[in-house]
């Protein structure tokens, strides 16, 4: 499809057959149609509409075409058909209310061209294509008309049994951004396209990309106050517009270049056998509290995107980010809604993960509702119904509903308790055999008793937010000072142990210990019940300086150093080692909790003696016994977080079958883990010598 590449032609475009007609009220946003383009955007309480179109690149509109509310308005939904008019244009709402008192709850505002919910893509200014801070800061965010037209072949989302997955949460720019990483498009989805071959010999199934959608890295004021250096949004938890992909994500600078490579990305990664998951943000925008800036919801509809005080206009500030979104309005879960589907269908991602999802169950005092229609809307949607559907399940007030979010069957959780007990019993605290138990068998006080299974316990021990596996055995407290706000910000309770120093140290000791907590950190993570989540970079050893709220950081703090790849490639095999021992191995990936009808598996406790777990405040060491079918290899694990080496008697096997070491992280370097299929078969199998703080993994095999 033509786009328009100078004024001359924008002109044209609008006076060769050109025609207003009367519209559609939906699909919402803009659609071509046999007779033109339709434009239908939603406001109850405005009283005039115009559509504002713009020559590519200006500022200033060309024209302004008034809706009539008699003739272009159904219900709610004002709408128009233009009529000889082709690709490459921008476009805006202009959009006003006549009162005879003027309310707080609404904020429209007619000097402002508003950009629609609905707009697949969107131009404006932008830090990362190469403008300057002030004119990044202006905005002028207009939707764009693109050729969306794409070959997908055969493609379409992989519906992998969420048991399966192995989950990679990464960040576009940052995964490639670094000069070490070696693409010729860093920072961008086709760098991620040429880093592919790295995520299939990982072994990872998904990757979990942080915010994709357009958003406002310049909305940061502050500087880093040890180098003067500008702060950004690098994050981008502050969306503009939930349809559109992030336009500096491309490597192209073409009108729509984001949408075509994000959905070669997909393709590319479908190929590969990998899924994409989206990290979405419904529960707040980028518009701030009431001092922000309007740019789109809030001069559309303010009081009905919003939590809004009707008395003094303030919002309601539930995400921690200045407002909340009113998700439980229909408009609203028709937007998010539509929003979904259009990812799945036309998209093609396999999943989301929804951040401070307890607010999608808020009303619109910010009650915690029962049954909230939305989330049981998203649960139970046709087009949804083999879509990924992974909760973030609490929010910045408080409220915290892991294992009590409501899940109507379908939602799985990031499993913050799997992350805070694993990370606890790794560091030595005491009293937590028996959590250690729980978790590592599927968390089933949380999930079990409302109808779930193991895999809907997405669990972890790091994310993006918080730090790093290398800085979670390395720093005690949080070093957040480059933030610019004065070491304040980030979690203060992140049950860390630096081992002896904070930080860098050239103490063989300690970091020998820190390398084998790291490797106590992953084995556990990748081998309990449930879907393991890993942050990029973790398993080379990725650090962040102590910095645990790197949100601003658009540097080498965030970015991937690939040369750390060379430096800790022994940790890239351990990590490798057992996401394939956990592939390979179904009774590491079950679909139902043990003791259940399905037979699926056997799980037995243990202590060093065998048939004696030591549950006590004490006890720092537990052994996991794991059978299943007779034709399937039996697991013996064993976690030791003391620091005293213990004997543990094994269970012994039938027949043939002998005990052969797969993992032991009291071993350095690469004898810490063997590829399956070359495990060490034991000397001895009636005992084995456990080091002081380690993980044991067993595996039974015909000798």
């Amino acid at each position: 499809m033509e786009a328009i590449t100078s004024r001359k032609r924008f002109l044209d475009a609008i006076t060769t057959d050109f025609a207003v007609m009367k519209g559609f009220p939906q699909p919402y946003g803009v659609s071509r149609l046999a007779d033109g383009i339709n434009f239908a955007i939603f406001s109850r309480h405005a009283t005039a509409v115009s559509l504002v179109l713009f020559q590519p690149g200006k500022i200033e509109p060309l024209v302004e075409l008034p809706f009539d509310p008699v003739i272009n308005r159904t219900g709610d939904v004002w709408h128009m058909l233009l009529r000889g008019l082709i690709s490459g244009f921008e476009y805006g709402f202009r959009m006003t209310r006549e009162d005879e008192e003027e309310l707080p709850i609404h904020r429209f505002d007619h000097r402002v061209v508003l950009l629609d919910p609905y707009a697949r893509a969107i131009s404006g200014p932008s830090l990362w294509l190469g403008a300057q801070r002030k004119a990044a800061r202006q905005g002028n965010w207009r939707g764009l008309l693109v050729d969306d037209q794409f070959d997908w072949g055969m493609d379409r989302p992989l519906n992998r049994h969420l048991a399966d997955s192995v989950i990679y949460e990464m960040h576009v720019r940052g995964f490639t951004r670094d000069p070490s990483s070696d693409v010729a498009a860093p920072g961008t989805f086709r760098g991620l396209v040429e880093k592919i071959p790295y995520l299939k010999e990982l072994g990872v199934t998904a990757v979990e990309l942080l915010p994709v959608t357009e958003f406002d890295e310049a909305d940061n004021y502050r500087k880093n106050p040890l180098t003067g250096e500008k702060l950004h949004n690098f994050w981008g938890y502050h969306p503009l517009a939930w349809f559109a992909p992030k336009a500096a994500y491309a490597s192209g600078m073409g009108a729509g270049t984001q949408v075509r490579e994000f959905k070669e990305m997909v393709k590319a990664l479908h190929d590969a056998g990998i899924e994409v998951i989206l990290d979405m943000v419904f529960n707040h925008t980028g518009e701030g509290n009431e001092q922000g800036r309007t740019i789109s919801f809030r001069g559309i509809d303010n009081s009905v995107y919003y939590l809004v005080d009707e008395k003094s206009g303030e919002y309601a500030n539930y995400s921690g980010c200045g407002n909340t979104v009113k998700c439980h309005h229909p408009v609203v879960r028709d937007l998010i809604i539509d929003c979904l589907c259009y990812w799945v269908t036309e998209m093609h991602v396999d999943g989301f993960r929804f951040d401070l999802a307890s607010i999608l169950g808020r009303g619109s005092d910010g009650e915690v509702l029962s049954n909230p229609p939305l989330l049981e809307r998203i649960a139970g949607h046709p087009v949804l119904a083999d879509t990924k559907l992974i909760a973030e399940a609490w929010d910045a007030a408080g409220l915290y509903q892991v294992g009590d979010f409501p899940n109507f069957g379908r939602w799985a959780e990031w499993n913050g308790k799997f992350r805070d007990d694993i990370r606890r019993f790794v560091r030595g605290d005491q009293g937590l055999v028996a959590v250690l138990a729980t978790r590592l068998a599927g968390s089933s006080d949380l999930y079990q008793d409302s109808g779930r299974a193991p895999f809907h316990s997405i669990n972890f021990v790091t994310s993006h937010d918080g730090f790093t596996l290398a800085d979670l055995v390395s720093y005690e407290q949080k070093h957040n000072e480059a933030n610019g706000e004065y070491n304040s910000d980030g979690c203060n309770g992140s049950n860390s142990a630096n081992h002896g120093v904070e930080g860098e140290t050239d103490d063989s000791a300690i970091l020998e210990l820190r390398e084998r907590q790291i490797h106590n950190l992953a084995a556990l993570l990748i081998l309990a019940h449930g879907v393991p989540m890993i942050l990029a970079g973790d398993e080379m050893g990725r650090s962040q300086g102590g910095n645990n709220n790197a949100w601003c950081q658009d540097n080498e703090v965030s970015w991937i150093d690939w040369n750390e790849l060379e430096n800790h490639d022994d940790l890239f095999r351990f990590f490798q080692h057992l996401i394939t021992l956990r592939q390979r191995h179904a009774l590491l990936r079950p679909r139902h909790f043990e003791g259940e009808e399905s037979g699926e598996r056997q799980l037995t406790w243990h202590g060093t003696r065998l048939h004696v777990p030591d549950w006590s405040e004490a006890s720092q060491s537990l052994g996991m016994h794991l059978q299943g079918q007779a034709d399937e290899a039996e697991f013996y694990l064993i976690a030791h977080a003391g620091e005293d080496e213990l004997e543990f008697e094994l269970p012994p096997l039938d027949g043939q079958l002998r005990w052969r070491r797969s993992v032991d992280t009291s071993l350095s370097g690469d004898a810490a883990s063997c590829m399956p299929g070359s495990e060490v078969e034991l000397e001895q199998q009636g005992r084995y010598p456990v080091g002081s703080r380690s993980v044991v993994v067993l595996v039974s095999f015909e000798g």
